[in-house]
């Protein structure tokens, strides 16, 4: 498991990436721009070039993008969701000038108009963005992450999430980010290494194993099944050691980016003491399941 963080970005891409060694990280996640203004991410193009000729001699592995958080390709409002569209399309495009291996993607909200075509919606709407982003040359791969279930989130489920692949017509270009406190917001349980095997077994059934790319790993500020993107960091949380252990040590995620998004101190975002406590977990995983085994 290649365990890493979202940096924070002051001082550009590689300033962020240096970040990211410094702190011991395998993978870093990155914003291309403001995750919460419209902003384009527009930069010349040495300056992607600067981080891919860096990230070839790095430690960090693997680059994943997020998207920003306002995109919503079926919002009902005209306006948002035409700039949802130019947003995503040119994200795609700066994720993949940097050599990310996706763009992590929330899918939306229908915000209560016409819910029964939701999936339908966001399908066509992502292929549509894949399409012309790669209309010049192919970019990466987009990542749907699943809900915490709040409101009228679409994604909240596995199921949900199949839902919108199987309506993209299974497209090469979509995988899937599980984020481990949006699961336990939603219900899904992994208290257990049953609970976990369960869990992996419903993703080869919905998804499809091949499809997970990416993990998003976070403690909880809620409780199990409250419907609310509440993160905490490792340990501090409703979810607790014994599930991560559970999740962390499963064979299927071996191989995996890992991607702490918890708060750190003052909301300062994760720590090199946070990646520690990481890898605590998922050795102590290994050495359940191996134990289980034996």
């Amino acid at each position: 498991m290649l365990l890493g963080a979202q940096v924070r970005q002051a001082g550009g891409f590689v300033a962020a990436l240096r970040r990211a060694e410094a702190m011991g990280a395998r993978c870093v996640q990155l914003f291309v721009q403001s995750n919460r203004r419209w902003h384009m991410p527009e930069r010349p193009e040495e300056v992607f070039a600067a981080y891919r000729l860096t990230s070839e001699h790095s430690p960090v592995t693997v680059t994943v993008c997020h998207a920003p958080y306002l995109i919503n390709v079926i919002s009902p409002d005209a306006d948002t969701a035409d700039r949802s569209r130019r947003s995503l399309v040119a994200n795609l495009r700066a994720a993949t000038a940097l050599g990310a291996a996706g763009l992590v993607l929330h899918p939306g909200s229908h915000r209560g108009v016409d819910p029964s075509s939701a999936l339908e919606r966001v399908a066509r709407s992502l292929v549509d963005a894949l399409d012309e982003a790669g209309a010049r040359a192919p970019v990466c791969d987009l990542l749907l992450e699943n809900t915490a279930g709040a409101g009228d989130t679409v994604g909240r489920s596995l199921d949900e999430l199949a839902g919108i692949i199987d309506r993209a017509g299974a497209d090469d270009r979509l995988g899937v980010c599980l984020d481990t406190q949006h699961l336990w917001a939603s219900g899904v349980a992994f208290s257990t290494v049953g609970e976990a095997d369960r869990l992996l077994r419903q993703v080869a059934d919905t998804v499809g194993t091949a499809r997970l790319r990416c993990l998003h790993l976070n403690d909880s500020k809620v409780p199990f099944g409250a419907q609310r993107d509440r993160h905490a960091n490792l340990g501090d949380g409703t979810i607790g050691p014994e599930p991560l252990r559970a999740l962390l040590g499963h064979p299927r995620l071996q191989g995996l980016p890992a991607v702490l998004e918890v708060p750190g101190v003052d909301g300062s975002g994760p720590r090199a003491a946070d990646l520690q406590r990481a890898h605590q977990l998922h050795t102590e995983g290994l050495a359940l399941r191996a134990h289980r085994r034996s």
